[in-house]
């Protein structure tokens, strides 16, 4: 059945082995992102054969399918935590991202009704703009924590590149290496855990410049092969660990521009066309539904024009082979484009070892 996504589980384990081994040799620990495939039981498995022996996952509902699946491997929930869901993250997690005061005593009381201690990483900002405390309010968040008998803090963590774009730096991670020494002497305890960000972090691993976090978050890293500053491929991993495949369901030449008064598409946008003259233009069984459109990694020779929710627009002028209704095109996804296949129930799932 198309559209097709086709998942190559021994690729992601070599991707998963690649960065496990990169970051053991500088005391990392690696822990394995599975969020963008929704809790994808085998994807886990992948990352797990492949050294990683830390997952983490953004929802309750993901958490739970892994658990109902068998993966008994440690999980870190990075979204921070809701207050209507204390109950679950303690029972699903072993830690959790944090960095709101009430949220933690929440989760407090939800680990004292279960007679377990739950550990947290506090989340710091360190300019990105999403979450965590800033610095001026370590002292007061760390001198609380320590009073909650469920909690244990293990460490300080920050998020970068996801909403601000900022890069991480020898300079701003090397702060959250002194916030940490400063928050170990109020908490009175060694914290173990810096973690030190996601796969945007990966360029200062390889070029021998990353401060010495202990722990980085990996997650397009392994799925795509390729770090998150500037979408440039990790040396030696893979970056098709995840194909899209959809049917031609039209193909003919036709004008490159509407012929009419142009109004809005069917998503509100006033669309703008590039006069191509005739060009042989292909339709797809694929849409905005089922994809990030503008996440497609298109074959040589292959030009997206366009897409509603259930067609997908090619010109396939330059295409060098001959192409008819009933061919399979194959894409590669980007980010954005994986997550909404995955996502998607009318995207077929198929595993290849």
């Amino acid at each position: 059945m198309f559209p097709k996504l086709i998942i190559d589980l021994k690729k992601l384990e070599d991707n998963s082995r690649l960065l496990a081994n990169l970051c053991f040799a500088e005391n990392i620990e690696p822990v394995g992102v599975t969020k963008v495939t929704c809790g994808d039981p085998k994807v886990a498995r992948a990352m797990m054969a492949g050294g990683i022996r830390m997952l983490a996952e953004s929802r309750i509902e993901n958490a739970r399918r892994l658990r109902e699946a068998g993966i008994d491997a440690p999980l870190l929930l990075l979204r921070l935590p809701m207050h209507s869901q204390a109950d679950a993250v303690v029972e699903l997690f072993q830690c959790s991202l944090n960095s709101e005061l009430s949220t933690i005593r929440a989760l407090d009381a939800a680990a004292a009704k279960a007679g377990v201690v739950h550990e947290i990483i506090l989340m710091v900002d360190l300019g990105d703009l999403r979450e965590g405390i800033l610095p001026g309010q370590l002292e007061e968040m760390v001198l609380e924590i320590a009073e909650l008998k469920n909690i244990r803090l293990l460490g300080l963590g920050t998020n970068l590149t996801c909403y601000g774009g900022v890069i991480p730096t020898w300079d701003n991670l090397g702060q959250l290496l002194e916030y940490n020494r400063k928050a170990e002497k109020l908490y009175s305890h060694l914290l173990p855990v810096i973690s030190g960000g996601n796969s945007s972090s990966l360029p200062l691993l390889l070029e021998a410049h990353l401060p010495p976090v202990t722990q980085l978050r990996l997650g397009e890293s392994i799925v795509l092969g390729r770090e998150t500053v500037n979408r440039q491929p990790i040396p030696g991993a893979h970056r098709d660990c995840f194909q899209i495949q959809a049917e031609i369901i039209e193909i003919r030449k036709k004008p490159s521009v509407p012929i009419g008064k142009i109004g809005q598409d069917a998503f509100g946008g006033t669309p703008v066309f590039e006069d191509r003259g005739i060009h042989l233009r292909a339709i797809l069984a694929l849409g905005r539904q089922d994809v990030v459109v503008d996440g497609l990694e298109t074959p040589e020779g292959i030009d997206i024009l366009g897409a509603s929710s259930d067609h997908l627009l090619l010109d396939v002028t330059k295409y060098p082979k001959s192409l008819a209704v009933g061919d399979v095109l194959t894409f590669t996804p980007g980010y954005g484009a994986l997550l909404a296949a995955m996502t998607s129930a009318f995207v077929t799932k198929e595993y290849r070892q």
